[in-house]
């Protein structure tokens, strides 16, 4: 066995299939709002631009130059402005609809649940999100991974959001973890990976889709249960 006693995994898109589980509430969302009345004609131009315009405001709100409470709808406003529909009134009430039902969805990346149950007994686990809290401990629930986790570090906990160095320092102290004994697997190159490579803790990139890159990492893996491979390694 390696040298690791603590696994620090991000949630969205290495553990909870954020991707998948958010497609299928925008469908529903699409249907019980009438958005095609509306003037939206295929739900897949609706998923393509409010997709553009999340990652943007995301992309702020990890620098703190937008607050998560204007995130929530600004993002369904500006969608829905695409589409030439005003109203804040109806953006508002699709982010509730969204932040409500999105995270009782239950997708899991394959192997997720049959490698952490593998791993439970040999290291202490926990999470490391940007997500907003509320909702990353409803997905956790809902999935019931909760119980595979020791620590459940959130941005909004630290005070600072992956990539900075901070969350990652503040996540070992939590936890009374060291970073030589630590490990941190994720699926964002920039804000997991080399976030935590900044922090001097080892990394995992689970890189499920190929994505070329030209980093020098800790390891890589494209399924979730290859992790056991670094882990036991002879």
């Amino acid at each position: 066995m390696k040298k690791y006693k603590h696994l620090f995994f991000d949630l969205d898109r290495t553990i909870y299939d954020f991707d998948s589980n958010a497609k299928d509430t925008f469908l529903e969302i699409y249907n019980n709002f009438k958005l095609k009345e509306l003037g939206i004609e295929y739900f897949k131009d609706f998923y393509y631009k409010y997709t553009q315009h999340n990652n943007k405001l995301w992309d702020l709100y990890r620098k703190g130059e937008i607050e998560k409470e204007l995130l929530s709808y600004k993002r369904f406003e500006l969608t829905l402005n695409d589409f030439n529909i005003d109203g804040v009134a109806l953006a508002k009430k699709i982010a509730h609809e969204y932040i409500t039902k999105s995270p009782l969805k239950k997708k899991i990346f394959p192997q997720v649940r049959e490698t952490l149950d593998f791993l439970k007994d040999n290291f202490k686990m926990h999470i490391i999100t940007n997500g907003f809290e509320e909702v990353q401990m409803i997905k956790l629930q809902s999935t019931d991974l909760m119980k595979y986790f020791d620590k459940i570090i959130t941005s909004e906990r630290a005070g600072v959001k992956k990539p900075e160095k901070g969350i990652f320092e503040y996540s070992l102290k939590i936890a009374n973890a060291e970073a030589k004994e630590s490990l941190m697997i994720g699926d964002d190159m920039k804000v997991d990976i080399l976030g935590a490579k900044n922090a001097g803790i080892d990394q995992v990139f689970v890189n499920y889709h190929n994505h070329q890159h030209k980093e020098k990492i800790s390891f890589e893996i494209d399924s979730f249960n290859k992790l056991k491979d670094i882990l036991f390694c002879e």
